[in-house]
């Protein structure tokens, strides 16, 4: 079986990312033979949207199974989608992740345990009067999106320990917030001008 793990390198014994969409590597392993190869994130600076280019791009390239820390709504609807089971893995290196897949220790997710991304809910009253007003959104609300220390929804099985962040872990959460910065911006600044010519 073909199943890819959100990685903070590029071999088997690279850590694990707690990040799915904004993780620099995906490690695609066959669980028979332990082949490996890895391919970059390419969604890892988009400006927005890399939690549907990322899963998008696995599911391209043949993924059968993902393996990561967590999942936003929006990847785990590409994956629904198209059949692909996720699985969330509490933290250690992808070989670590593809022994306890094998070993049937993980099971499938049944929902995203995760927020959608900042940007996501400007027309559902969660821009300006919330977000900015809390420095930025650097608070609660940013570090849930970030989805690095508060899952929304426990796995199912044993709760994972959550392992300390990494420098790497926290330049990937750090980017994941500048993308859904950037996203909210452009997005206040396109109602800001509608709004200047009348519309």
């Amino acid at each position: 079986m073909r199943i890819v793990v959100s990685a903070n390198g590029a071999d088997l014994d690279a850590p694990t990312s707690p990040v799915f969409g904004r993780c620099p590597t995906y490690v695609f392993v066959d669980t028979d033979s332990m082949a490996s190869e890895s391919v970059e994130n390419p969604a890892i600076n988009a400006a927005g949207g890399a939690g549907i280019q990322a899963a998008q791009f696995v599911v391209e390239r043949g993924a059968q199974a993902v393996v990561t820390g967590n999942m936003g709504p929006n990847a785990f609807n590409v994956f629904q989608s198209a059949g692909v089971p996720i699985y969330l893995f509490g933290g250690g290196t992808v070989r670590e992740a593809i022994e306890a897949f094998s070993a049937g220790k993980l099971q499938p997710v049944a929902d995203p345990n995760v927020q959608a991304h900042a940007g996501m809910g400007m027309g559902r009253g969660m821009g300006m009067g919330r977000g900015m007003g809390r420095g930025m959104g650097m608070g609660m609300s940013m570090g849930r999106r970030a989805g690095v220390a508060f899952p929304q929804t426990p796995p199912t099985g044993p709760a994972p320990s959550q392992p300390a962040v990494s420098q790497e872990e926290e330049i990937a959460s750090l980017k994941d917030m500048v993308g859904g910065l950037r996203e909210q911006l452009a997005e206040m600044m396109a109602r800001l001008d509608r709004l200047e010519k009348g519309e």
